[in-house]
């Protein structure tokens, strides 16, 4: 919808405060003074008028060629024509541009809650199953040395409840107790040296390893 034009008795005039935000934003005095150029335009040394460009530059300069297998847009082959524009198609045409309306087949009609979803003939309702049908039928049924699977929480026997615990597994049971990691790396012994250690002679095999690879 095209709104109409208002009159121009409805139009009033700017207020004060819209006049001043509408004003050019004003540049400081300290810009002014210490800006390069007092025009927008940029000066031209007469070196750059007189400069001749090298032929480098010309070739550069030059636009793209075209690809020389280019072709241009063909032009549209069929032509409508005015009558074919105007023309008015006839009631059977109408009929024959309607989409095909096919049956869906894999939904049904909603029902009542206590009929079926998909229809049941009166054969099949009264049908009798063959014993190899019934045979067929038949759940799957269990290996005979199969175990199912125990339960999460198991029984606790009263043997096991009154049980008293040997000086060894109360001795295993004991928790590996370590030194703390803050007296270890503060330990002032940590670095000694035994006297045996000092006293060692190290073995040729050592020794050989000992070397660096030489590259």
């Amino acid at each position: 919808m095209i709104w109409e034009r208002p009159p121009l008795v409805d139009f009033g005039f700017p207020s004060d405060r819209l006049l001043k935000l509408s004003e050019p934003k004003k540049c400081q005095a300290a810009y002014l003074q210490q800006r390069p150029r007092q025009s927008p335009e940029w000066p031209v040394s007469p070196a750059a008028l007189s400069y001749k460009a090298s032929p480098r530059i010309l070739e550069l300069a030059r636009p793209k060629v075209l690809h020389p297998e280019f072709l241009m847009d063909r032009e549209v082959p069929t032509q409508v024509t005015t009558v074919a524009v105007l023309a008015r198609a006839s009631s059977r045409l109408q009929c024959l541009a309607e989409p095909r309306v096919r049956k869906v087949t894999c939904c049904y009609e909603r029902g009542f809650p206590e009929s079926v979803i998909r229809p049941v003939s009166k054969f099949a309702q009264e049908a009798i199953a063959s014993p190899r049908t019934l045979e067929l039928a038949r759940a799957k049924r269990l290996h005979p040395d199969y175990v199912p699977l125990r339960d999460a929480e198991w029984p606790v026997t009263k043997a096991a409840k009154h049980a008293v615990a040997t000086p060894r597994l109360v001795e295993l049971a004991q928790p590996c107790k370590r030194p703390p990691m803050g007296s270890v790396q503060f330990n002032p012994d940590a670095f000694t040296v035994k006297e045996a250690a000092k006293k060692a002679t190290c073995s040729a095999r050592i020794q050989e390893l000992a070397r660096p690879i030489k590259h």
